[in-house]
């Protein structure tokens, strides 16, 4: 993985770029925007500016994750020192508050950018070439609720936390936009709560009579790769 910097060693021309092409991919997707806009856009003369910092987009792609993510890892394992073991919207806040009060300051665009990435296939290898510290936070979070939801059979509990990682990213990416465009947006507090709420009941309701038939038949085929939020 290029460049993995703490963030207050990168060079100012190297935070320029991050920070734009963050917002570019959060607006256009990964596929609707070149190294030389970054760059134009960025305020660099030099066209071949993110070349010579990153080596190539997936360099820029890795470099935006590493800039961020220590960042909220940091405020999870802060806020994961609150939780007594046993509440699962606790761990859920724990989680996710960090990507909520990203998704609210218009200073950044990361939450968008993620939700656009995973969206692009041919850079998915970005999440799985994290470094390892940067990759405990999401294992520890899945630890932790499949343990948390051990009444519930492995198959339907791995997919209701895959599908809960996805329903906080797109609720944040929502609001991500909204805040970016100025648009009027519910109360943090009240958005963060009633988001967790519907995802604390979402894992921890008991399965129906027809899921449990279809529990037996199921069979995973893939492991889907860690998400870097």
């Amino acid at each position: 993985m290029t460049n993995t910097l703490p963030l207050g060693e990168w060079s100012p021309a190297a935070r320029r770029l991050i920070v734009t092409a963050e917002r570019l991919f959060a607006e256009h997707g990964l596929g609707g925007v070149s190294l030389r806009q970054i760059a134009h856009e960025s305020g660099t003369a030099n066209h071949s500016a993110v070349h010579y910092h990153f080596e190539s987009k997936d360099g820029l792609v890795a470099a935006i994750l590493a800039y961020r993510l220590p960042q909220i890892i940091r405020e999870r394992r802060m806020l994961v020192r609150r939780w007594d073991g046993s509440d699962v919207h606790t761990r859920l806040e724990a989680h996710f508050l960090p990507i909520f009060e990203l998704a609210e300051d218009p200073e950044n665009r990361y939450v968008a950018f993620v939700e656009q990435l995973q969206r692009h296939e041919p850079t998915v290898r970005s999440f799985t070439d994290l470094p390892a510290d940067l990759q405990a936070s999401n294992e520890e979070f899945n630890r932790d609720l499949h343990v948390l939801l051990g009444d519930l059979e492995e198959p339907l509990r791995r997919l209701r936390i895959a599908q809960t990682v996805a329903l906080c990213l797109h609720a944040a990416a929502d609001r991500d936009i909204a805040v970016a465009a100025g648009s009027h947006t519910t109360e943090l507090d009240l958005f963060v709560s009633s988001v967790l709420d519907g995802a604390s009941g979402y894992l921890t309701a008991p399965p129906s009579a027809a899921t449990r038939q279809r529990i037996g038949s199921v069979r995973e085929r893939t492991t889907s790769p860690l998400r870097p939020i």
